[in-house]
């Protein structure tokens, strides 16, 4: 046990009680001593290089270069995307990867270079492989987008999983993004970044890392274009970035350097380049269209805590409806639980809770319940006893159960690594459904518990089934959340085919997308957890998850009054909206913040859900081109080096740029625009991009302007309509609608839509088949005095 653990250890003890406290002391220990026994010491190591190149063989799409000390495989697919593997690693079997790996590109082989080296030319890179195993991706042209050098393994003398590192080179003008969600960005300055999800065990801040949910996913950007590298292997690793620096036209620039340092698992790769939007469908081909959520999960969330009973649920709701704040869902946490805190209800103070969960969605509130992956180690319980049948809980490498210290107490953890037991638990939902349950978040499922905050619950020599390979927690904890994902998902498509799932994790992997989305955990409650919202969101889309949002007033509660505000109203305009209470002490719902918040906070809420429709629409692109919800401001204009240098605004699709407050006493804010005309969409005004101006920022609202010529769809009086923004004239505008039915069970109705100028007046016109179509929405047109 380290000095870090003894403490949080201590914590735990005093805020636990203290036998829960004695417990968790115990199982921190006991981990330590499992690993101790599990896992065989290091000793000593030999280092390797793969040496000098000395056979090539081509192959469809690539081909296998073999070098005196190790082995590469090249390959293009017929996506576009590039995949290599050293040692003869393959891109399967991959927790990452959607379906069977894209089949090559038979356009492209394998061919001779200059000195000594050889080359793949694909449509959209060109990768050439030197003969001492150096890989540089190029643009078409010939530019080096990203150079990796020859790698370098650490190998164990008694055997065993080898430690790798990579090191990369790219351009002097690069930025580094994704990683997963991370607090500090969404711009990845130099440093260190930890590649284990991780419960920080506080609150999560700026400087804080490694956070909930981490990937080996770097997007880079820079002049020459855009690429995407992934390392696909789920071990505890290490990432050191530095960005470049240009000589000034001296022409002695420094590159951008990426180190990537991993405790095992295979050293395969995947790369691939073009503008933002085709490497994001790249990807999204890949690793699977983000699932789309049924449309009330775009609405406004509600968590409280420390719910006493059924009344007090209903109050709240009724709460929400004479200050006339729109609510879609109420989220339980585990206090609607009885001891065991999974599944099994709090008879006493739920009684009748299917009866309650009937009223609020006549109302059209939806009941969301909290799962935790730890299951009480009881024997006689439903859910212990069938794990124990099914064989379904994570063992150690003697046999015996795993166990650790949760909020119900001793825990033990289903293996999702094991399809049987995916589906154990993917059907235990039917109970939650019958109790009217129709959303689900998790917690916990990096997994952690009392005993191990900064580290995994589970010893790391704890056996996990890994799909029939067998192996242990070092290879499986990362992925853990996106397997409990998988499972839900998959068990609440089985058991209700026709209602589409909503499933929301805090931890998870890449391919996450998959299967839900993603709340941000216990974002710090201050004005730098504001910054760090923004920070998550926009990382995790960089990363494939479209679908994610951090908790409106933070953790631990107690914002002023502008602070939560301010929060609100960024909230309003992430695609998942979760305001969260602390039932008795700090933060409390928006009507105790005195009537000025109040009157914002309305204005926010309705605002949003005056927007659901463009969110649904955005949701089902992204599904389609894996293209990110939230973006950043250089998404059209990737080569804008302002741009990419800008992380207070963002874009909300393509027609909307979000400028939150970030500080506070602040009524105006500078924000950097893209190209073209953008309209205040309170005022009315006019701004032509590129370039910085200043807006008006009151507190009763943030910056928010449209594009000109989008054709916004928008909930009206009397259902969709089109908000449409005027053009610049001798210019078209446009945009998408995405209609489907409130429970998401239909097959949803795209239409595509233009806007321009006719004479004095601008025309709106749905595309047909058979030519141009008059809107089947009403129109409001907005910014003709701009025109």
């Amino acid at each position: 046990m380290s000095g870090r653990d003894l403490v949080r250890s201590m914590k735990a003890v005093g805020s636990a009680g203290a036998a829960k406290g004695l417990r968790t002391v115990r199982a921190s220990w006991r981990r330590r001593r499992a690993d101790a026994a599990g896992l065989a010491a290091r000793g000593p190591e030999r280092a390797r290089v793969p040496g000098p190149l000395q056979e090539a063989r081509p192959g469809p799409g690539g081909g296998t270069l073999r070098f005196s000390r190790s082995e590469l495989t090249v390959r293009v697919t017929a996506s576009g995307a590039v995949f290599w593997g050293w040692d003869g690693a393959e891109p399967e079997p991959s927790y990452a990867l959607a379906g069977p790996c894209p089949g090559p590109d038979a356009r492209v082989a394998l061919e001779p270079d200059k000195d000594g080296g050889w080359r793949v030319v694909a449509e959209r890179v060109t990768v050439v492989v030197s003969r001492h195993g150096a890989v540089e991706v190029c643009t078409p042209g010939g530019v080096v987008l990203r150079r990796d050098l020859p790698p370098r393994w650490w190998e164990r003398e008694a055997g065993g999983p080898a430690r790798w590192m990579q090191r990369s080179e790219v351009a002097a003008d690069a930025r580094f993004f994704g990683l997963g969600g991370r607090a500090s960005g969404p711009r990845l300055r130099d440093g260190a970044y930890r590649l284990w999800n991780t419960d920080p065990g506080r609150e999560v801040g700026a400087g804080h890392d490694p956070l909930h949910l981490t990937m080996p996913v770097q997007l880079v950007v820079a002049d020459a274009g855009t690429h995407l590298v992934f390392h696909d292997t789920s071990w505890d690793g290490t990432v050191v970035l530095r960005e470049g620096e240009e000589g000034a036209g001296s022409g002695h620039d420094r590159p951008g350097a990426c180190e990537v340092r991993m405790d095992g698992g295979p050293l395969r790769c995947w790369v691939m380049a073009g503008t933002p939007a085709r490497v994001l469908l790249t990807w999204a081909s890949l690793t699977g269209g983000p699932a789309v959520p049924p449309p009330w999960a775009f609405g406004h969330h509600h968590l409280r805590q420390g719910f006493a009973g059924e009344q007090e649920v209903r109050r709240l709701v009724e709460g929400h409806r004479e200050h006339g704040l729109p609510l879609d869902a109420v989220h339980l946490d585990v206090d609607h639980y009885d001891e065991h805190r999974v599944f099994t209800v709090d008879q006493d103070r739920f009684p009748k809770l299917s009866v309650l969960a009937e009223e609020l969605r006549r109302e059209g509130t939806q009941l969301v319940s909290v799962m935790d992956p730890a299951v009480k180690a009881v024997p006689g319980t439903a859910v212990f006893d069938g794990g124990v049948a099914e064989d379904a809980f994570v063992r150690d490498a003697s046999g015996r159960l795993v166990e650790g210290v949760g909020r119900p107490g001793e825990t033990v953890f289903p293996d999702f690594t094991h399809a049987r037991v995916r589906r154990w638990w993917g059907d235990l939902h039917a109970e939650r459904i019958e109790q009217g349950f129709t959303g689900f978040w998790h917690d916990r499922d990096e997994p952690t518990t009392f005993a191990a905050f900064g580290e995994s619950t589970l010893p790391r020599s704890s056996r996990h089934s890994l799909e029939g390979r067998g192996g242990d927690h070092r290879e499986a904890h990362n992925v853990y959340g996106l397997c409990m994902a998988r499972a839900a998902y998959e068990g609440l498509r089985r058991l209700e085919p026709e209602r589409r799932p909503f499933v929301v994790s805090r931890s998870g992997w890449a391919g996450l997308q998959r299967y839900g989305g993603a709340w941000c955990g216990d974002v710090d409650s201050g004005w730098p957890g504001l910054r760090a919202s923004v920070s998550l969101v926009v990382g995790l889309g960089l990363c494939g998850v479209p679908f994610s949002g951090p908790d409106v007033a933070g953790f631990d509660g107690g914002p002023s009054p502008e602070l939560y505000l301010r929060r609100l109203q960024l909230g309003a305009y992430l695609p998942l909206l979760r305001t969260r209470a602390r039932g008795r002490g700090g933060a409390q719902e928006p009507w105790e913040f005195g009537a000025e918040v109040l009157e914002y906070a309305r204005g926010a809420l309705v605002e949003r859900r005056r927007l659901m429709p463009y969110f649904v629409t955005l949701a089902h692109l992204a599904s389609r081109t894996g293209a990110p919800m939230v973006r950043p401001v250089w998404w059209g204009s990737p080569r804008n080096r302002t741009l990419r240098d800008c992380e207070d605004v963002f874009l909300l699709g393509e027609h909307l740029l979000v400028a939150p407050v970030l500080e506070p006493g602040a009524d105006r804010r500078a924000v950097r625009l893209p190209r073209g005309r953008w309209y205040d969409t309170a005022t009315g005004r006019a701004y032509e991009g590129p370039g910085r101006v200043v807006v008006e920022a009151p507190l009763s609202r943030v910056p928010v302007l449209a594009r000109a010529g989008a054709v916004l769809p928008v909930r009206g009086g009397g259902g969709l309509e089109l908000e449409v923004w005027a053009p610049v004239r001798g210019r078209t505008g446009g945009g998408l609608v995405v209609r489907e039915a409130v429970d998401g069970g239909e097959e949803p109705v795209t239409e595509r839509y233009v806007s321009r100028w006719e004479g004095s007046r601008v025309v709106v016109e749905r595309e047909g088949e058979d030519g141009p179509r008059t809107p089947s929405h009403p129109v409001r047109v907005r910014g003709l005095g701009e025109g």
